[in-house]
């Protein structure tokens, strides 16, 4: 946890804008309401099935 506040606390806001500006450039303004949609279908996808993991674990017990 310590590690992670570390690096996110190396990152200030110049940063974060560079990076939102490669990322548009490289995928173009379309794309990227296309790869959020995935990334958050991905993410949903996977706590259904943790949450499918955690029920079938206490039906066993």
């Amino acid at each position: 946890m310590k590690a992670l506040s570390v690096f996110f606390g190396a990152i200030g806001p110049q940063q974060v804008i560079l990076i939102l500006v490669i990322v548009l450039l490289l995928f173009g303004g379309r794309k990227i309401p296309e790869l959020m949609r995935g990334l958050g279908s991905g993410i949903k996808e996977f706590k259904n099935a943790t949450k499918e993991e955690e029920e079938k674990e206490k039906k066993e017990d």
